[in-house]
């Protein structure tokens, strides 16, 4: 199939053709060109929407960097006769090329920030504060690196940092820290620029992590999370930190309690801090805790941002991972599961997050205690 670069495509009229993003649910949700329409590659023969479009229209593709969408079968049906091309670099050359005027990017900062103050205060930033607050999660002399991983959650996180410095209620140092697994360079490009918009000061660092798991086939994505938490660990105590934190939000902690029983056959949820075992006087902490995912899209959404939802080497391919190891297949589902729950008990969301707050010993069969099995018969 053709390409067209999206410099080209804003010197069409915008009457002329009409946009197909062909990626996953998770990708679209957080972002999609403007104007665009939504159709799973596997759907395009069917779609009666792709049929409806005037023959006089051209139809452009896209997936998150333009490799899938480029091996779309220009010969279907549905596209017979029609003028055809696949977006180069996809989605994430879109968003590289609305980051290119400086006075744009200055203003995009100066609103990002104005929204954390002001509109989004009491949905973002006061959870966040309480959360560092009740769980002592900043502390005097702290020196904490914060990790970002280009998405949504990582990058707020690194603004809310900055907001609550700011405050000066507490001495501490902040690094924002970036590693690149082995990256393309779309996914490279867009991490650096959303930094430059936001008026975040990153160090990067490379590994090598992608070409280590893209040669194995049980649970990359568990193993690519293992390796990067150490290499983070690793560059965050060569740099004379002691804690690293982590944008783990709090939809995040339900969803891997519920997968935890659902998948895991276990009760167990992700700490707002912990202590590191393999790396002698540091700490990951999870600011993030209290805040909801919607209310970061929210943010994010006001502030016409755009964010990779994963970076590494399936995004190729249009599907993701998560930093924790999990599966976007499994997680969303359990996501999906929650909404469909939410619709007959409005406070199941916070109920999941209490049942880990609220744990009856005298009710348990067995538990585990820094590693050591106990039996309620054990002192029946």
């Amino acid at each position: 199939m053709k390409e067209v670069t999206y410099d080209k495509l804003k010197e069409w009229d915008r009457d002329s053709y009409v946009l197909i993003d062909i990626r996953d649910d998770e990708l679209v949700d957080e972002g999609i060109i403007p104007g665009a329409i939504h159709i799973f590659p596997e759907d395009l023969e069917n779609s009666a929407e792709l049929a409806e479009i005037s023959s006089d229209k051209k139809i452009v593709f896209y997936c998150q960097v333009g490799r899938k969408s480029k091996e779309i079968d220009d010969t279907l049906e549905v596209l017979a006769g029609r003028e055809c091309y696949s977006l180069s670099e996809g989605y994430v050359g879109y968003i590289c090329s609305c980051m290119n005027d400086q006075a744009e990017l200055e203003e995009r900062k100066k609103k990002a920030e104005a929204s954390i103050q002001k509109k989004y205060h009491k949905q973002l930033f006061s959870p966040f504060a309480k959360a560092c607050k009740i769980y002592k999660l900043i502390e005097e002399g702290d020196h904490i690196a914060v990790c970002i991983s280009g998405g949504k959650d990582s990058m707020l996180m690194a603004k809310l940092f900055q907001e609550i410095q700011r405050h000066r209620q507490v001495s501490f140092e902040l690094t924002f820290l970036v590693m690149d697994p082995g990256y393309n360079k779309e996914n490279r490009a867009l991490i650096e620029s959303n930094a430059k918009a936001l008026g975040i000061p990153v160090t990067i660092f490379e590994s090598t992590i992608f070409d280590t798991v893209d040669t194995i086939d049980k649970n990359p994505c568990y193993l690519c999370a293992r390796m990067r938490r150490g290499y983070l660990y690793s560059k965050a105590k060569e740099l004379g930190c002691n804690k690293i934190a982590l944008g783990h939000h709090y939809d995040d902690v339900i969803e891997t309690i519920l997968m935890g029983m659902l998948h895991g056959g276990q009760i167990q949820t992700m700490m707002p801090k912990l202590r590191s075992t393999n790396f002698e006087g540091m700490e990951l902490i999870r600011p993030l805790y209290l805040v909801r995912e919607a209310d970061i899209c929210a943010w994010r959404d006001y502030n016409e941002l755009h964010f990779l939802q994963c970076a590494c080497h399936f995004t190729d391919t249009c599907s993701t991972c998560h930093e924790d190891g999990t599966t976007s297949s499994k997680r969303l589902d359990t996501k999906k599961l929650i909404a469909e729950l939410k619709k007959t008990n409005p406070f199941v969301e916070s109920n999941i997050f209490s049942s880990v707050e609220n744990v009856n010993l005298d009710t348990v069969i067995e538990y585990k205690k820094n590693g050591e099995r106990h039996n309620f018969l054990d002192e029946y």
